[in-house]
């Protein structure tokens, strides 16, 4: 079997999209719980792949689902759209999740009388690594540099912004970081938690107008 390619993924995630809006599928009559609904998805998703290609598949080891291609799934609705991933650092809010996002957007409709459900994919959209950081603090950080400001200036937005770093060491290493490798404008909102709390409103609104964030597939 040919070896998956990230142009191969987004072209088949942009034909599954089509193929799901159109599935009527049983097993989600009823169902409100996101996580099962994603869960659906990915595994169905990924078992469409597997039939055409060779891919290395995630696990809950190596926490991401196309390691191979450094690339994880989300998946979320429409209502919501929104999905948590793992914390490994402050610097993921500057510079990025450390890998991309293939999303899918879903509205769920259940119809009763035939007690199924369909998955209406109404976005599809891929967000290169290097956009995957947060908009509000890369904005504030490359506004900060153009207006000559200093390791004191991108410091104190840090602790303003109540990023999650440990002490003063780890910030004045982190602003040095900053003026010698400028973050790029990233394109999701990361809310502080135990775990990351991805939200993409923006993303679903820049696709295909920004740089690095892709509009995959769009429900007509």
């Amino acid at each position: 079997m040919p070896k998956l390619t990230i142009g191969v993924l987004k072209k088949e995630a942009q034909n599954f999209s089509r193929i799901e809006s159109r599935h009527k599928e049983k097993s989600l009559f009823g169902v409100t719980d996101g996580k099962a609904v994603g869960t659906y998805l990915e595994h169905k998703f990924k078992n469409y792949l597997k039939t055409k290609y060779d891919f290395e598949e995630g696990s809950s080891a190596n926490g991401i689902d196309f390691p191979g291609l450094n690339v994880d799934m989300k998946v979320t609705s429409i209502t919501q759209p929104q999905s948590s991933c793992p914390y490994r650092s402050a610097r993921q809010k500057i510079y990025g999740l450390g890998y991309s996002l293939l999303i899918f957007v879903y509205e769920k409709a259940d119809t009763a009388r035939t007690k199924t459900s369909t998955l209406n994919i109404l976005h599809t959209l891929f967000v290169n690594a290097e956009r995957t950081s947060d908009f509000q603090m890369t904005k504030g950080l490359i506004k900060i540099l153009e207006n000559e400001g200093n390791r004191d200036d991108l410091m104190a937005f840090m602790f303003d912004k109540n990023l999650p770093i440990l002490d003063e060491d780890e910030a004045r290493k982190l602003a040095d970081d900053v003026i010698a490798n400028p973050p790029k404008m990233g394109f999701l909102t990361i809310s502080n938690a135990l775990q990351w709390r991805l939200q993409y409103s923006r993303v679903i609104e820049k696709a295909g107008h920004e740089d690095g964030v892709e509009l995959v597939y769009r429900a007509k």
